[in-house]
Formats: C-alpha cells, structure tokens, sequence
C-alpha cells in the first residue's frame, strides 16, 4: 500500500465543506423544490446523506436521497471491457424532471459520473444533473466537472486520494497517500 502523506480535511474541514456544499446546491437550485441527491456507491451515499441532513436544518425541508451502484472494468484490469457496468441502483424515488444531483467523495478521471449520468437516464429524463464531489483531484479523461467541490487537490497520478467516513471507517477524513 502507498504510504501516508498528510490529512488532507479532518472531520471539522470535512462537515464544514458539506455544509457549503449544502448551501451552493439550494442557491443554485433556488431552495430544495424539486432537488434530489442520488449518492454514487460507495462513498457517495453518506456523503448525500449528510448534504440532505444539511438541506433539513437549513431549510426544514426533507430532500430526497437514492444511491446508484456503479461498477466498472478498470482499463488495467481487463482491456476488452471498455463500457461501464452499472449494478443495483436504488433510486426509489422518481427523477423524471427532478434535478438531479449525483454524489461523489472523489472527481477523477470523469469516468464514474458519465456512468452515473447514463445510469440515471435509464431511471428516467431528469430536468438536470448536477454533481457534487467532496474532492476534485484532477486528471480529466472525459469533459466533466464538478458542479459543486469541497476541495480542489492537485495530484499526481501516482498518489491516492482516500475519504474516511463512516459507515466504511470509525472517522470522518480525507487522506493523501502515495
């Protein structure tokens, strides 16, 4: 395993960019009618948990939260699978005309949110999708941008980016390793 850098937002960096977040999302949106958070698996889903817990004590409004699980063929792993394969998503909620936004811990190369994007589409034509990454870290293969970032890291290839939160950890951070 790569070897630890620095901690990049402790819990109180980590709930205070969410919570700007939270904020930008519903003045973009003028308030919370019609928004719902979809979280991308894994991590994308108590992050929109807490975005929505957010929403509630700003704007006593409950939004809604689906999950979508997206898994892909790695280009490094299996070459000939060069499409995504969307498992299990659990949006329970309609999003036809809905604007959408998709939920990630980390922005990479773009290619989990065209995932999203498509997998969202097959639910239903949503008004808009919008998407929130708590880390944008850079290295853009596809033409996708965050709509909402927490922070910008600038990496290198070699180094990872890893988000703590539970219920995956016992604690709520954002690491840098490599």
């Amino acid at each position: 395993m790569a070897n630890y850098k620095a901690t990049i937002l402790d819990e109180a960096a980590v709930l205070r960019a969410l919570k700007r977040i939270s904020h930008e999302i519903l003045e973009k949106n003028n308030g919370p009618e019609n928004v719902v958070l979809v979280g991308i698996k894994r991590r994308g889903v108590p992050i929109a948990k807490i975005i929505a817990d957010n929403i509630k004590q700003i704007e006593n409004t409950e939004v809604p939260v689906g999950e979508i699980d997206i898994t892909y063929y790695r280009d490094d792993l299996k070459k000939e699978a060069t499409e995504p394969v969307i498992h299990d998503s659990k949006i329970d909620i309609n999003i036809k005309d809905k604007k959408v936004i998709m939920v990630d811990d980390v922005l990479y190369t773009g290619r989990t949110a065209r995932a999203a994007m498509e997998a969202l589409i097959s639910n239903g034509r949503p008004s808009a999708i919008q998407l929130a990454v708590l880390v944008d870290r850079g290295h853009r293969e596809l033409p996708i941008r965050g709509d909402f970032v927490g922070k910008n890291v600038p990496t290198s290839k070699s180094e990872i980016i890893k988000v703590k939160i539970p219920p995956y950890e016992d604690s709520l951070s954002v690491e840098l390793f490599g």
